[in-house]
């Protein structure tokens, strides 16, 4: 059984025991969080939600926090002098899928 998911303006597809990494929640660690946007269920009975499934939830145990690999942006004008540098590490929090509930 497997699950389509939205969180973090993202769509995943989610099976029990799966470890995503989703945007950060303000969830702390060790703690359960639901997931109410449920956009299908699928396995035996398929259900596709319009948008959304009605009732149908995916609970989750938050694993850990965290932050992503440091990307670099740099801004640069040739000939003028202009250079900027700049780094970012989008932060993330791993969650580890316990049930969905059709």
């Amino acid at each position: 059984m497997y699950a389509i998911i939205k969180t973090g303006g993202k769509q995943l597809k989610v099976e029990v025991g799966q470890a995503i990494y989703v945007e950060k929640l303000n969830v702390a660690e060790g703690e359960v969080v639901t997931f109410d946007e449920v956009l299908f269920v699928g396995g035996e009975n398929a259900k596709v939600g319009a948008p959304l499934v009605e009732g149908a939830t995916v609970t989750a145990k938050v694993e850990k926090h965290g932050k992503g690999e440091k990307i670099i942006v740099f801004k640069y004008k040739p000939k003028k002098g202009y250079k900027k540098k700049q780094g970012h590490r989008q932060p993330y929090t791993k969650v580890v899928i316990e049930a969905i509930n059709a």
